[in-house]
């Protein structure tokens, strides 16, 4: 990278709600520390909702909705493509925000704002997007069309890994579509969100249709026991999406859950075993294995497993591990100490459970940030499916390979897991690739591509116990789930034919 030394975030000040075009304080009068992870220190304190912030959040988006609705698609659009450029003016310092409060080294934090950018570009399209049907004379002297519709007031919790990303998967596509959106970010990194407020502020948005809440489970269960909240949308583990999944769909909600992941990587004798190593260290170790999407079992066919573990092992001793704002840096720090914590664990389970232990990631520490919550890479070899380092998700750097026989062996590997988020497979034979994208039981597949997040127009959705909910993020998928459809049939006076009808409408 050849950018200048970018300025890391280091603002001390409390982060606070947005409610109704402006920056609010909590009523709850409670708080919780959000820490650098690279030096383990308090970096600055976000207050945490009570009911009564979750009410006036709702009350200042519910009083918007109605003229942003009626506003014409068209200027709603416009809105968006100002705060498309206000975005890629700040893209930077986004970036240095999530570094800062994450832990994900700057480079790649540079790329989440990218997708994230991505999305709101698709955003402006909506105008397009809304277009219904009409059909002409479907009976005597009557025609039939569809429109889609906001829902009202919309809510998005979103999770630690992508403070940026995510709730660009759902506030652009709600707002460009009509509605009022209320962001419950995570408490972990929520900076990110108070400047995304601003920004939408500055391009010209209504006060009250974007919304910030700050807050932990209180402020979660408010907006799903809330009335005025007609749809939420998650990220986050399994157990918290199936818990808002039911909940909402309970108060009559419409919900989007996505949920926790296993990714797996099926390496076939005939890959390219560079490209391979390489996109198995990127995916299994990039962002300290804090994706939803990252590879963290690599399933190895046949004999390949001899060829490719120990360039694996060679790599993930000489990852670069350092404060993200090194521009060289490969892996940060994890989230949070109690993170790192499970995380290692995990590993002292795999040895237990027999797993051979090739590189161990615990205590690691990097000159001049000891007190940081860094950890290293790990390496399993002869993993086994019965192990709960291969069934759960562990949500760190630590890489788990299986050894299977054949091809056929891999496929049922990946569809007995309970999870179905993301899957790869590593082949230069265009039949298996084939056979692998038709029969895994897996949300989003790459063929020789190791994370494989859709582009803005195709949405994003696992299968399984990965996504709870009919719809996928973004794209038209996202579209649908903002939106309702109404259909209107209609004729006029002097082509009704006189007399009661008791039967139904027919095309005669």
């Amino acid at each position: 990278m050849n950018s200048p030394k970018i300025a890391a975030y280091s603002s001390s000040q409390d982060i606070t709600h947005f409610i109704n075009g402006r920056p609010q304080a909590a009523s709850s009068g409670r708080s919780q520390a959000v820490y650098n992870p690279s030096t383990g220190q308090v970096a600055r304190q976000v207050q945490l909702a009570s009911q009564e912030d979750v009410n006036a959040a709702v009350a200042s988006a519910l009083a918007a909705f109605p003229a942003w609705a009626d506003a014409p698609p068209l200027r709603r659009a416009r809105v968006m493509f100002k705060f498309l450029e206000l975005l890629n003016a700040h893209k930077e310092e986004l970036a240095a925000m999530i570094t800062a409060e994450h832990g994900k080294v700057f480079t790649d934090a540079l790329g989440e704002v990218a997708r994230g950018i991505d999305i709101v570009e698709f955003a402006c399209g909506a105008p397009h997007l809304l277009k219904g049907d009409f059909t002409e004379q479907v009976s005597s002297g009557m025609d039939n069309w569809t429109l889609r519709q906001p829902l009202g007031v919309v809510a998005g919790i979103t999770p630690f890994n992508f403070p940026f990303m995510v709730p660009m998967w759902m506030a652009p596509l709600a707002i460009a579509t009509g509605n009022a959106f209320i962001l419950k970010p995570s408490e972990r990194d929520p900076s990110p969100s108070l400047l995304v407020a601003d920004l939408f502020k500055q391009a010209g948005l209504p006060d009250g249709i974007f919304t910030v809440l700050q807050g932990d489970k209180l402020a979660v269960d408010g907006l799903l026991h809330h009335p005025d909240v007609k749809a939420l949308s998650f990220v986050g583990s399994t157990p918290i999406a199936q818990y808002i999944y039911q909940t909402g769909a309970a108060m009559g909600k419409r919900v989007q859950a996505l949920g926790g992941a296993k990714n797996h990587m099926v390496v076939m004798p005939d890959a390219d075993i560079e490209q391979t190593v390489d996109a198995l260290i990127g995916a299994a170790y990039g962002s300290a294995g804090e994706r939803c999407m990252a590879i963290s079992v690599a399933v190895l066919v046949g004999d390949v497993a001899d060829q490719i573990v120990p360039k694996l092992a060679e790599r993930a001793r000489a990852l670069k591990i350092k404060n993200g704002m090194e521009l060289d840096a490969e892996m940060g720090p994890i989230v949070t100490r109690e993170a790192r914590e499970r995380i290692e664990g995990y590993i002292g389970i795999g040895v237990e459970e027999g797993a051979q232990l090739l590189v161990d990631g615990r205590g690691h520490k990097v000159a001049g940030y000891e007190d940081g919550f860094f950890t290293g890479g790990t390496l399993f070899d002869h993993v086994t499916p019965s192990m709960r380092i291969y069934k759960e998700e562990i949500f760190g750097p630590v890489l788990a390979c299986v050894r299977v026989p054949d091809f056929a062996a891999a496929v049922q590997l990946v569809n007995d897991h309970e999870y179905g988020n993301g899957v790869a497979c590593y082949t230069s034979d265009g039949n298996v690739a084939r056979e692998f994208a038709r029969r895994v039981q897996v949300g989003m597949v790459g063929i020789n591509v190791p994370i494989p997040v859709p582009m803005a127009w195709h949405g994003f959705g696992g299968w399984k116990k990965s996504l709870f909910g009919d719809m996928h993020a973004y794209g038209e998928e996202g579209v649908r789930f903002y939106t309702k459809q109404k259909s209107i049939m209609q004729r006029w006076p002097a082509s009704v034919a006189k007399g009661a009808e008791f039967v139904m409408p027919t095309s005669k």
